[in-house]
């Protein structure tokens, strides 16, 4: 039986969209016949106490790593905490690379090793894995860099420019998720047919649109005061659910809120994450009362909770528009629902979502404009209106991106390379 090794950072019981992709393309390796080894980290991003509780880890050699079983399958995981020092969180990323590196030449009788960036570094490291273990090597490009830091010209960047060649042109191959990120790497390639496009996807089984009768699920959840967290109104209900960092703009969340004080209009906030300070003290300070902001939810609650919602916003940070795609866009397609989204042109999501039908897309650059531009739409679109765009997104889900078709096309390639 062909063995491989999945080194990722990310992987389950962690409860972020990386685990969960990682998660499914692992069965699907195992279900074609593939022995399947994760190798990863502790639970450190999201960690949702029922998945730990489900998937228990021991210590293995203790103050070094862990192992649990993930459907059968090993997995090894590096003790990893969020620090909020900078320096512990870079400590505890070197650390992770020093002990996942000694790890991983412990694996024997590996025929390939697959990762996901990011870091880059794991693909630089898994170059020297797999020269001493005789193996093939795939490197998934989620986001770009080192163009997503956005660094100042000199050595570290340098650096950096110097490493994704060595990943890309060592790489036995290399995977990207859409035709923008195909374009932007394809002439760092000494050999261009070392690259391949393919997309993320969205497990239907789970992400699907739940009827108006399941929805009364929802009205026994409240917040500490005893209010209903997803109350029953007639209102246009805008969601977010996910980190609430750098990637996204929050500012134009704010003045589009401020702006629409007389519409029936809500907008719903889920997660954590850098910025969430920032739009609870905007909320307080401007009396936002219709702009509600809730902790993470379970992530079987989701499905139910985008069906609550009539449209999902995504408003993505302009310096950062260009090198990353959300996941969530496959899930809120799937779930039925239509987006509003803010980006520049010919930005990932953009180039994915403007033939589909099933999002209202903002190109505009200057800051009031964009934010008019939203008011507007928001002022005339109906939620008949929503709904079809919501019908056309789902459409799309099934024809291109379910998990069975799109976790077949990574195993096919591992049956071209093993």
């Amino acid at each position: 039986m062909k063995r491989v090794l999945i080194h990722s950072l990310i992987f389950s019981p962690d409860g972020v969209s990386t685990a969960y992709l990682y998660n499914d393309i692992a069965l699907k390796l195992q279900e074609r016949g593939y022995e399947v080894v994760v190798l990863t980290t502790t639970p450190h991003f999201n960690i949702v106490p029922e998945q730990v509780a489900q998937q228990p880890m021991r210590w293995k050699v203790w103050g070094f790593y862990k192992v649990s079983k993930f459907h059968g399958m090993t997995v090894l995981h590096v003790p990893q905490k969020k620090f909020k020092s900078t320096l512990l969180r870079l400590l505890g990323f070197i650390y992770w690379h020093i002990v996942s590196f000694f790890i991983g030449l412990t694996v024997k009788h590996v025929d390939l090793i697959l990762s996901p960036s990011p870091p880059l570094t794991v693909g630089w490291m898994n170059l020297g894995l797999a020269k001493l273990k005789g193996c093939r090597v795939i490197y998934n490009v989620q986001e770009i860099y080192p163009d997503i830091l956005k660094m100042k010209e000199g050595l570290p960047l340098k650096f950096l420019r110097w490493m994704e060649r060595k990943v890309y042109n060592g790489s036995d191959a290399v995977t990207t998720i859409d035709k923008v990120f195909y374009d932007t790497i394809v002439p760092r390639f000494e050999d261009k047919s070392k690259l391949h496009i393919i997309p993320n996807f969205v497990d239907t089984g789970l992400y699907h649109k739940v009827e108006s009768e399941s929805l009364r699920s929802l009205s026994g959840l409240r917040s500490s005061n005893g209010e209903s967290l997803f109350p029953n109104t007639d209102s246009i209900k805008l969601l977010y659910a996910g980190n609430i960092g750098h990637a996204q703009s929050w500012e134009p969340l704010i003045e589009l809120a401020e702006k629409t004080r007389e519409l029936n209009v809500e907008y719903i906030v889920i997660g954590e994450g850098a910025k969430r300070g920032y739009v609870e003290e905007e909320i307080q300070k401007r009396g936002l009362d219709k702009l509600h902001l809730l902790p993470y939810q379970p992530r079987e609650l989701m499905p139910t909770i985008l069906s609550y919602s009539d449209a999902s916003f995504i408003f993505m940070a302009p310096e950062n528009d260009g090198d990353g795609f959300p996941s969530k866009v496959y899930t809120i397609m799937a779930c039925e629902r239509p987006l509003l989204v803010s980006s520049g042109e010919n930005t990932p999501i953009v180039n994915f979502l403007k033939d589909k039908g099933c999002a209202k897309l903002i190109t505009e650059k200057n800051f009031d404009k964009k934010v008019d531009e939203m008011v507007e739409w928001l002022r005339n679109v109906t939620k008949d209106e929503l709904s079809q765009m919501g019908k056309k997104g789902l459409a799309e889900i099934q024809a291109k991106y379910t998990k069975e078709k799109v976790t077949d096309m990574y195993v096919d390639l591992v049956d071209e390379l093993v």
